[in-house]
C-alpha cells in the first residue's frame, strides 16, 4: 500500500494573515512533506511494513534505545505527524470549545499554565522535533517534547496538538525565533475544534 501526500485542507495562502505564509506551506507540504511519503514509500516496498498502516509501522519501527531512528520509522513517522499538523491549524482565529478549556484546566490549573508548558517543551527541545499536548491511557492532559520525527504514537498517547518545531517550519516567516512562532501558533493558527475533537 502506497502512501500518498494529502492535499492541505486550505489553500497554501489561506494561513497567511494568521503568521504563516504561502511560501512556507509551499516549501514545508509541497517539498518537505512530500519527501517523506516518497522516501517512506521508497523503504517499505518489498518489506513486511509494505501492507502495514501508517500508525502499525509508526509503532513497529520505533526503537526506544536509538537516538537516530532507522529510515523507514524517520520518514513514516513524520509523514503521519505533518498528516496531523495541517489539520490542526486552520484560516481564522479558532476559539477554544469549554469542554477542551476545562480538561485543559483540569490538567494543567489554567489555560494560561498550559500554554506556557507548551510553549517551554517547544523551546527546550534542542534541534529538530516536536512538542504535544497528549492525552494519557488514564485521560489526564500533558505535555511534552519528542526528538526529529518522534510522536506520542510510540508511547501509547493520544495526539490532541503537535506543533512541528524542526527549522524549516518558520524559518522563512520567524527566522530563528522560534519563541515568536509558538506564540503565534497558539494564538492565531491552531484549529482548537480539530483538538477538541481529538479528545
Amino acid at each position: 500500500m502506497a502512501f500518498e501526500l494529502p492535499a492541505l485542507p486550505y489553500a497554501h495562502d489561506a494561513l497567511a494573515d494568521a503568521g504563516m505564509s504561502k511560501e512556507t506551506l509551499e516549501y514545508h507540504h509541497d517539498l518537505h512533506h512530500k519527501a517523506y511519503v516518497d522516501n517512506g514509500n521508497r523503504l517499505i516496498a518489498g518489506t513486511e511494513w509494505a501492507d502495514k498502516s501508517i500508525e502499525d509501522i509508526v509503532v513497529g519501527t520505533y526503537d526506544s534505545s536509538a537516538v537516530a531512528q532507522n529510515g523507514i520509522f524517520n520518514n513514516i513517522s513524520q509523514l503521519w505527524n505533518h498528516n496531523q499538523f495541517w489539520e490542526m491549524m486552520g484560516p481564522g482565529k479558532s476559539a477554544m470549545p469549554p469542554e477542551l478549556e476545562a480538561a485543559i484546566s483540569g490538567s494543567f490549573g489554567s489555560v494560561e499554565a498550559f500554554r506556557e508548558q507548551f510553549t517551554a517543551a517547544g523551546m527546550g527541545q534542542f534541534g529538530s522535533g516536536w512538542c504535544w499536548l497528549v492525552k494519557e491511557a488514564d485521560g489526564g492532559l500533558k505535555v511534552t517534547r519528542t526528538e526529529n520525527g518522534v510522536n506520542p504514537l510510540c508511547f501509547g498517547q493520544t495526539v490532541l496538538l503537535g506543533c512541528d518545531v524542526w527549522e524549516h517550519s518558520y524559518y522563512i516567516d520567524f527566522r530563528n525565533r522560534r519563541p515568536a512562532y509558538l506564540a503565534n501558533f497558539l494564538d492565531n493558527l491552531v484549529n482548537w475544534e480539530n483538538v477538541a475533537s481529538r479528545m
